[in-house]
């Protein structure tokens, strides 16, 4: 195992300024990657409990009517299609049944 050495800076002056200048660029990468990465957007986000709230019920309230958009235009593309094999002697005869039952409720 390896020992770590003190270092005397009067004897060493070169490689001790060499590693403060190594230590100063690794925490400049490191800091560039923090603000990249948006981690201060992200602990602020999450310490707020009130952000959180309305962010997640925006989530919500999106997701919920996008799957009630999403619902009612493939509902109304399957109705369309299927209005197209009423003339289809087997299939269009329930077709025809299903629209009449349709038409008569209110």
């Amino acid at each position: 195992m390896e020992t770590l050495q003190r270092y005397d800076s009067k004897e060493h002056p070169f490689e001790l300024r060499h590693e403060v200048k190594h230590l100063n660029s690794r925490l400049n990468d490191i800091s560039h990657l923090l603000e990249k990465s948006d981690f201060k957007d992200i602990l602020e986000n999450y310490a707020d409990p009130k952000k959180r709230l309305f962010t997640n019920f925006m989530a919500g309230l999106s997701r919920g009517l996008g799957l009630s958009v999403g619902t009612f235009v493939v509902l109304g593309l399957l109705g369309w299609i299927l209005t197209l094999f009423v003339d289809l002697p087997m299939v269009g005869d329930y077709i025809k049944d299903l629209q009449d039952y349709i038409k008569t409720k209110p």
